[in-house]
């Protein structure tokens, strides 16, 4: 194991301006959900999701940070064109795009095409400017994911336009390509992405129940979704195991249209499925439901208490869940889970 840990937390906005020093020396960046925290002076790469938290009176943000022994040496950074906020250690980047579609002329699929090519490419070149790093985890909010523009579906749109990014920096469209989630934004949002790469290559996990999205038939669109069902470190402590966003999808085809507590149940299959594969691969029962934080997308908040039971069946009672009101990828999923864990320890 490294001699630094990443670790996720969810902090409340109000305990940030009490955090040590030592405390903010570790941490590589914050997401707030509906809208960025306010961090003066801001000493972290910071965004926002977009995405209104459906307990809002918990006011929580998501946190990446290191924990170590000894001391931390992180640096940050921008790309040469300032889209992409980053900080980073010797072993892992934590980074932010924001960027507004209203910046690129064009019909509104173009513009919507060009402003996500931009925010991957300034992604890439960060990357390229920091040799044997490797993408390994992005979270995507796109608004009105769901909506039209010119005749098509504005997430095959973004679909299209990932693509051609990963392919224009001269990176695989499959099989190596990281662990990702694509959520939708309220109108009039920014496309916000995150993401996190690692000095060290990850494994990456398909579901043994689900076509691999990479591989999806073209009636989901022409360009397939650019990512891996989850991806694990094996040589990192702390959190090393991303679970992408997970629904009611079995082999290529969604499941229990309309009927959201079997949804939430399907989709926890499918996870403890890729928690399966995981242990698996790394030949040891590394990893459980237990010892997983979930982020749980909620596209009608109506549906919030059925979720809960269904997951409150499922999870230990001390189990780590935040709830946010999304758009899921596709309009006939009701929800969208995915996770992060660490090791178990023996």
């Amino acid at each position: 194991m490294t001699g630094a840990n990443l670790q996720l937390d969810y902090v409340p906005f109000d305990d940030l301006p009490v955090k040590s020093a030592a405390w903010w020396d570790g941490v590589l960046g914050i997401v707030g959900f509906e809208k960025p925290p306010s961090i003066l002076p801001p000493r972290v790469p910071v965004t926002a999701s977009m995405t209104p938290a459906l307990r809002p009176s918990l006011r929580l943000c998501e946190v990446w940070r290191m924990s170590a022994t000894g001391g931390l040496e992180l640096r940050t950074g921008a790309s040469k064109r300032g889209r992409v906020q980053y900080r980073c250690g010797d072993e892992f980047l934590f980074g932010s795009a924001t960027i507004g579609e209203d910046g690129f002329d064009g019909t509104a699929s173009m513009a919507l095409l060009r402003a996500t090519e931009a925010a991957y490419e300034d992604i890439f070149a960060v990357l390229a400017d920091m040799p044997d790093w490797h993408l390994i985890r992005v979270w995507n909010y796109v608004p009105t994911i769901n909506g039209e523009a010119d005749g098509d579906e504005r997430y095959r749109h973004f679909n299209a336009a990932r693509q051609a990014a990963f392919r224009n920096s001269g990176r695989s469209t499959v099989g190596t390509v990281p662990a990702a989630s694509a959520l939708g934004s309220p109108a009039g949002s920014p496309i916000s992405i995150y993401f996190l790469a690692s000095s060290t290559p990850a494994t990456m996990i398909e579901n043994p129940r689900q076509t691999s999205a990479y591989f999806y038939p073209p009636k989901f669109g022409t360009h397939s979704p650019t990512f891996s069902r989850a991806c694990m470190l094996r040589k990192s402590g702390g959190t090393n195991l991303f679970v992408s966003g997970t629904a009611s999808i079995v082999g290529h085809e969604t499941l229990h249209h309309d009927d959201v507590g079997a949804q939430t149940h399907e989709s926890m299959q499918n996870i403890n499925a890729v928690v399966e594969e995981a242990n698996r691969i790394a030949g040891t029962r590394r990893y459980s439901l237990d010892g997983l934080k979930f982020k749980v997308y909620v596209r009608d908040p109506c549906d919030l208490a059925t979720i809960e039971r269904v997951l409150t069946g499922s999870l230990h009672a001390t189990t780590s869940i935040v709830y946010l009101k999304a758009d899921v990828c596709r309009e006939d999923l009701l929800v969208e889970i995915e996770a992060t864990g660490a090791a178990q320890q023996n």
